[in-house]
């Protein structure tokens, strides 16, 4: 596959990013090489990984328990001690081998050590694949809100390996296959259509290079997110919301990202339907495609009302109103949508039915 050239790095596959990463290490002479795992990736995946690196490099492993609820700056005042007890310097890198928890706190822990140092990100879930891989977030949940505090810092590279997908169990593939049918709903339609035909998780390369793609085309086009970049944020709002109540309540269990983000896209295609023209139609065949694949979660009154107050803490607010993306079609997007309680409370209703 070829390379894809980001903002100033490129994103390679398997066999090239192999070579590719020995090429820059060899050239880029590092003074200490930092890989991040947590206990899964370090069993998982570093042994394989190790194995394609041709020299003998000083390296250091930095172990951190799995899992969004270690997405902290607790977390990363215990990585950055590590790196100062290590004699971490200015000329090191970290090379983060995970997902999207160990990309977006490696790269926020990288970008803020010693006022920064290189970081590689080597994403090993599907989620972060198609979503991480790209755009040069970085940051860490405050409490149980979503990437409150964060960077946007470019990585030198980063290296997709689809062999990593065979570790993962099937609820974390179809959490990142989520993040893929987004990329349709909100830029191609024909990519939607194919990845409705998707029956199993086998032979996923060019789906994942197509959403990087994607993804990429948007990112480059509105880096900070002032405008265009936006629309990634599709079924964010409410997802992220979500996400953020279900991993705080003793009454639920967590969802996954695209768990979450699966709720989001109905609940803001409804939305859309009722503002921006999305087709009964399309609204349809979008409920129909998350319900089956997803199944649906269940929401009382109190679980609604609580989730509607996370809403204020989303990052794409400003000057007190709440902004939505919402579609006008299957492809094509309108940003900064504000939308009214009572509506809110539709949207859950409608997916309830």
């Amino acid at each position: 596959m070829q390379s894809i050239l980001a903002d100033t790095y490129s994103v390679h596959f398997n066999e090239e990013a192999y070579s590719k990463l020995n090429a820059h290490l060899e050239k880029a002479n590092y003074s200490k090489i930092f890989i991040l795992v947590d206990e899964n990736t370090h069993q998982h995946c570093l042994p394989s990984f190790m194995a394609q690196i041709f020299d003998d490099y000083d390296f250091e492993i930095i172990e951190i328990e799995e899992g969004e609820v270690n997405k902290t700056i607790e977390t990363c005042t215990q990585v950055w001690h590590v790196l100062s007890e290590l004699d971490a310097d200015r000329k090191s890198v970290m090379i983060n081998l995970g997902g999207g928890v160990i990309t977006d706190l490696g790269g926020f822990v990288a970008s803020t050590f010693k006022r920064g140092i290189d970081f590689i990100n080597v994403p090993t879930t599907l989620l972060s694949m198609v979503d991480a891989s790209v755009g040069g977030k970085t940051g860490v949940d405050l409490g149980s809100l979503k990437n409150q505090v964060g960077v946007i810092n470019q990585p030198k590279m980063v290296l997709i390996i689809s062999s990593f997908l065979t570790t993962l169990e099937e609820r974390q593939l179809n959490s990142g296959f989520a993040e893929m049918l987004k990329h349709g709903l909100i830029r191609d339609k024909k990519y939607w259509n194919e990845l409705n035909l998707v029956s199993d998780f086998n032979n996923l390369d060019e789906f994942i290079y197509d959403s990087v793609v994607i993804k990429n085309d948007v990112v480059l086009q509105d880096p900070t997110e002032q405008n265009l970049r936006k629309i990634l944020n599709y079924g964010h709002t409410l997802g992220h919301a979500i996400e953020s109540y279900f991993l705080e309540s003793d009454k639920h269990k967590a969802l996954l990202h695209g768990e979450a983000i699966a709720v989001g896209m109905v609940l803001e295609a409804y939305l859309s339907n009722r503002l921006t023209n999305l087709s009964e139609t399309f609204l349809n065949d979008i409920k129909n495609t998350f319900i089956k694949r997803y199944g649906k979660v269940l929401f009382t009154e109190d679980d609604i009302s609580n989730i509607l107050t996370y809403l204020k803490f989303d990052k794409k607010n400003s000057h007190g109103n709440i902004n939505f993306v919402l579609l006008n079609t299957i492809g094509k997007c309108q940003i900064d949508v504000t939308i009214s309680e009572n509506l809110l409370k539709e949207s859950f209703a409608y997916y309830k039915v």
